[in-house]
């Protein structure tokens, strides 16, 4: 596809037919948010290390089986993953570590933070704490969005799937980008100062003064503007930030569908499931999954510029040929194909390697 991102780059780990896995890498960080974590042991290590937040849609297995992997790869890594979800997802972390014995821990080993996502909206924290062997304290609650920094914001809301269930949005930072015509017309001219006005741009411009360099009856000059805010906005190129929606095991509902409409209404790319074909809406509708149908009434409402449909049901293992027949985007939505399958078939015995004698 395309590359509209200016500081994402989503990466979906997964086939049609595979758990769900969407990284999302920061360009200009190397850091990295994941969103749903299933059957994942083929991804590289250096990927699990780059990851600093992870956003659970709901606890299905096919969905959250993976955070084994994740532990297993980060525990021991001094920094603290942020792992966000809906209600009963800090008891379901507590359980995991439990699994396991801690009797080694460091302490430079990492933390994870588990944020419980409400109907409210409102956000509940918990700290694992490594070098205590994962020993759970409360945060407290917020508001707000879920997750950013200068470069994204990640916001959510809850759906159905016959239990709560989040759906994600991940928003581009505003860049600092100009206009060459628009510098022209106020007589700014380019120069060493407009690093100077980036850095204000990134940690905060307003009431701020910048020197910068004007032209005036043929002459350039130094000058200072006072309010470096007022003059980026004449000179600044007006550009909609990309984002990204990632919605999946979702039932086709009213409630659903105007939820998904104030979050991902628009988005430059939406990673949405289409579980079912058309024959099988009742199908779909009794395990509040997608059928074709449904997806395509969801595209026509939602109207995102690419649409990636993926998750698509096991019972149609013989191939996805006939749920890209049934989809029928709306003038102006593309939609991207992937394979069937990315992760490798599980290996026989005969295949195996025997010992050797030594």
């Amino acid at each position: 596809m395309p590359k509209p991102f200016r500081y994402l780059e989503p990466t979906f780990f997964a086939g049609l037919f595979d758990d769900p896995l969407l990284l999302v890498r920061v360009r200009p960080t190397g850091r990295a948010l994941l969103f749903d974590c299933g059957k994942m042991h083929h991804l590289a290590k250096r990927v699990y290390t780059s990851i600093d937040a992870i956003f659970i849609s709901h606890a299905h297995m096919d969905h959250f089986m993976g955070m084994d992997s994740v532990i297993r790869h980060s525990h021991a890594s001094p920094r603290t993953i942020d792992v966000f979800g809906p209600p009963g997802l800090s008891k379901r972390m507590a359980s995991k570590f439990a699994c396991y014995d801690w009797n080694l821990a460091d302490t430079f080993w990492g933390n994870f933070r588990v944020n419980e996502v409400g109907a409210n909206g409102r956000v509940a924290s918990t700290l694992y704490s490594g070098p205590e062997a994962f020993l759970a304290s409360s945060e407290g609650e917020r508001n707000g969005v879920l997750y950013g920094n200068r470069h994204l914001t990640v916001s959510g809301t809850q759906c159905e799937h016959h239990i709560p269930v989040m759906a994600y949005r991940i928003d581009e930072g505003a860049a600092f980008v100009l206009d060459d015509e628009r510098m022209a017309a106020e007589g700014v001219r380019k120069g060493e100062w407009l690093k100077d006005m980036e850095k204000l741009f990134h940690d905060g411009m307003e009431g701020r003064a910048v020197r910068y360099l004007h032209e005036r009856g043929g002459r350039v000059e130094e000058a200072v503007a006072q309010d470096a805010a007022a003059l980026y906005q004449r000179i600044r190129t007006f550009e909609q930030p990309a984002s990204i929606g990632y919605v999946t095991d979702i039932g086709y509902s009213e409630e659903n569908v105007a939820k998904l409409a104030g979050l991902v209404q628009g988005v430059t790319l939406l990673v949405c499931e289409c579980a079912f074909l058309a024959s099988e809406k009742a199908k779909a509708g009794l395990s509040r999954h997608l059928c074709t149908t449904q997806f395509n009434e969801l595209l026509d409402r939602l109207r995102p510029r690419y649409v990636l449909p993926m998750h698509f049901s096991k019972t149609y293992q013989r191939g996805s040929e006939t749920l890209y027949q049934e989809i029928e985007p709306p003038s102006g939505v593309t939609v991207l194909k992937i394979p069937d399958r990315l992760t490798p078939r599980p290996i026989m015995e005969s295949e195996v390697p025997r010992p050797i004698e030594m």
